[in-house]
Order: structure tokens, then C-alpha cells, then sequence
């Protein structure tokens, strides 16, 4: 990275929209510390980055292991003073069930990472944005959840995204600014999990969305 770099945070970098954005915000300039649990993926997206002249910063991590997002977040401030951008993709796809059926283990690992792990992140991570000028955060939401059976997902994703909608409220007039989008269906892990059977092929590419959403966030702002 060289002195002039702005450094953008993504959490569950390692596929799918968040290994999309990473690439693409890494294309714009941004040093890129890219976050997720499986290190084979995240050095196979570093390899991608650095092909395309850009740079990164690798951190195989848990979101849901406190210690490690503190040491996490105090390391960044100690080596960079601040972040510029942050861009929360780790989500946790459970199982589609009734929810007269729904499983305690499945619940407990959707609350612990879909909501609970964020309510953490915005406590260590808000520090960092608010100590760049015009810093932003970045959250998905998935109005793709109506119906049946989505019960752990879309509960604890429909939590998710009111903690994010009250942190933007609260941070309007000082910051950072906290952005929502809305990400068109794209072949992903998550959902394939949903749609096991759905013809993927008319479904848009992350790399195709990670562009149009940083353009609408980046570009516009």
C-alpha cells in the first residue's frame, strides 16, 4: 500500500459479495483488510488482488471470537489510525425450517454471527471510521426473505439490518455515513443454500454487483 491509500474493512471477504466488493474497492484504491474464518479463500483473493495491482491485508478470523475483533480493531488504529470504509458481507445462511421446527443450534449461530457479532463490530469498529474524514459503512440487506421457512435467517438478517438503520439515524449529522443496499439476487453459496434448484445463470454476477453498489456509494456520496 503506499501513504495515500484509504483503507476499507470487509467482513466475510472470502466469497460471494464480500470477496466481490473487496476486489473491486481494491481496483479503486483502498488498501483492503479483508476478514473471514477460511484462509485458503482469503489468500486465494489476495492472490486476485495483487494480479490486478492492488493490495490487501489478511485476517483469518472469527467475528463471533470477541478478543480477536478487539485485537483486530486495536491493531488497525495502531498501524493506520483510523479506516475509511467498512463493508459487512459475513452473514450466516441457516437452514430452511418451519418455525414451529426451528433448531436451537441453527438459532444460536444465526444470532451470534448475523446480530450479535454486528452489534460488537459497530461498538469496535465505529472508533476507526470517526477518526477518518467523510468515513462510511456499508450493510446488505436481503429483501429476498418473504415467505416460508426463512425463519433464523430472516429474523436475525431483519435484526441485523434495524441495528444497522438506527446506527445511520444516530450518525447522520457527525458520522460516519451508514449506507443499506439492496444487492440483486447473485449465485451465491447463501443462496444456493435457499434455492437449491434455481437456474443460476440468469442470476447477476457479484462482481457485476459489487460494481453498480460501489458506484451508487462511492460515487455519489
Amino acid at each position: 500500500m503506499t501513504p495515500t491509500d484509504k483503507i476499507a474493512l470487509v467482513t466475510g471477504a472470502s466469497r460471494g459479495l464480500g470477496a466481490a466488493m473487496a476486489e473491486q474497492l481494491a481496483t479503486r484504491g483502498y488498501h483492503v483488510l479483508a476478514l473471514a474464518r477460511t484462509s485458503g479463500a482469503l489468500e486465494e483473493l489476495d492472490d486476485r488482488i495483487k494480479a490486478a495491482g492492488g493490495s490487501a491485508t489478511l485476517a483469518p478470523m472469527d467475528i463471533t471470537n470477541d478478543n480477536a475483533m478487539q485485537h483486530l480493531c486495536r491493531s488497525a488504529h495502531e498501524r493506520w489510525g483510523g479506516i475509511d470504509l467498512w463493508v459487512h458481507a459475513a452473514v450466516h445462511a441457516a437452514p430452511l425450517s418451519p418455525a414451529t421446527s426451528i433448531d436451537q443450534k441453527d438459532w444460536d449461530k444465526s444470532t451470534s454471527i448475523n446480530l450479535d457479532a454486528t452489534r460488537r463490530l459497530i461498538v469496535y469498529v465505529a472508533p476507526l471510521l470517526q477518526a477518518r474524514t467523510d468515513s462510511k459503512a456499508l450493510f446488505f440487506d436481503d429483501t429476498g426473505i418473504a415467505g416460508k421457512f426463512f425463519g433464523s435467517y430472516g429474523a436475525t438478517k431483519a435484526a441485523q439490518i434495524a441495528l444497522a438503520r438506527y446506527w445511520q439515524a444516530e450518525s447522520e449529522k457527525h458520522g460516519p455515513k451508514v449506507h443499506i443496499a439492496q444487492p440483486a439476487p447473485m449465485p451465491t453459496a447463501t443462496r444456493a443454500r435457499f434455492y437449491p434448484g434455481e437456474e443460476r445463470d440468469s442470476l447477476v454476477h457479484p462482481m457485476d454487483e459489487a460494481k453498480r453498489i460501489c458506484a451508487e456509494i462511492l460515487d455519489q456520496d
